[in-house]
């Protein structure tokens, strides 16, 4: 294992130092409860949004938090589920008297800790809206229905443009619904990931294979497949989300996301023909975004997240966020 770190049992508590000394005036970093918060959390007169999850898939979550995305963000251990008390510590950081509303990735641990905090918060209100995204499997290692992988970014820019603005919690809550329920995604991984604790990678795929519906922990996906062209591995990405929901009827907002080794150049060479495999099956593209946003510390490969929305979603997702690249 060839990584940057002086422990693996201190990276997640190392990564937080390093994020705060990195931004001194925007954020704020509490270290007892590994958090990231918005520097001027709970100040604002505005519903507050906390999200959160296991280290390891930066920048998900805590390089969303800021204006027009999240307030806040739990920092679990690597791919572990942050503990009720991080999110409750988080709720009520961010609490400005219009409640506040947590957004979840569907992984049983996630779901059931924000849960707990949920019920342990006294004197605010809190909504929940969970992502399940993922159409690759229906359960997997860690969950019971779908997995909530790159759609919970498209939730968290459009709900907290929302939130923004000065809507109640219940607009911003049905708001994150609504997307929740019109995202999908599938993904491919090229190699496995590792993990620090581990020092090893967590599955084994050789040199001329790749997994279709990979999920972000390294979960199994559908099948182990032969390496393919560019051009084929856009619609085997692509097919799957195109079999599950309508993409037609509106125009539709696409994310090529790396898992944390793929160079953009790759990238945008998917993009390319993503892009062309939609157009040939009648699916209008809006707005696109290629980078890594949600990913799985050092694996390779990709994922591919769609969503078709109204004139009001696609507002929302160009509201601006300093945060949001």
């Amino acid at each position: 294992m060839k990584k940057i770190l002086n422990s693996a049992d201190t990276v997640v508590t190392e990564f937080l130092t390093g994020f705060a000394a990195a931004h001194p005036d925007t954020h704020r970093v509490d270290l007892d409860h590994h958090l990231i918060l918005r520097a001027d959390a709970g100040q604002i007169d505005k519903v507050g949004i906390v999200s959160g999850g296991g280290s390891g898939h930066e920048p998900l979550h805590g390089g969303y938090v800021g204006p027009g995305m999240l307030d806040a963000a739990c920092c679990g251990e690597v791919f572990t589920s942050p503990v009720p008390d991080q999110i409750l510590a988080a709720t009520e950081a961010v609490d400005a008297g219009k409640g506040v509303l947590h957004i979840v990735k569907n992984y049983t641990g996630d779901v059931m800790n924000f849960e707990m905090a949920a019920e342990m918060i006294e004197g605010t209100r809190v909504e929940t809206v969970v992502v399940a995204d993922d159409v690759a499997v229906q359960d997997s290692l860690y969950t019971t229905g779908r997995r909530g992988v790159g759609g919970t970014v498209f939730v968290e820019k459009i709900a907290g443009a929302v939130a923004e603005k000065g809507a109640s919690l219940d607009e911003v809550t049905a708001v994150a619904t609504d997307v929740s329920a019109r995202v999908r995604s599938f993904g491919v991984a090229l190699t496995s990931c590792t993990v620090p604790a581990a020092g090893k990678p967590t599955f084994d795929l050789d040199e001329g294979h790749m997994e279709l519906g990979i999920g972000i922990h390294g979960e199994p996906g559908r099948e182990r497949v032969p390496i393919a062209s560019a051009h084929d591995l856009a619609a085997q990405l692509a097919r799957p989300i195109l079999d599950d929901a309508d993409f037609t009827s509106d125009p539709v907002i696409v994310m090529v996301n790396g898992m944390g080794a793929t160079p953009l150049l790759e990238l945008y060479l998917l993009y390319g023909e993503v892009a062309r495999y939609l157009e040939d099956h009648g699916v209008t593209i809006a707005r696109c975004k290629v980078g890594n946003y949600i990913t799985s510390l050092d694996m390779a490969g990709a994922s591919l997240t769609m969503a078709p929305v109204t004139d009001e979603l696609l507002a929302a997702w160009d509201a601006p966020s300093p945060v949001f690249h």
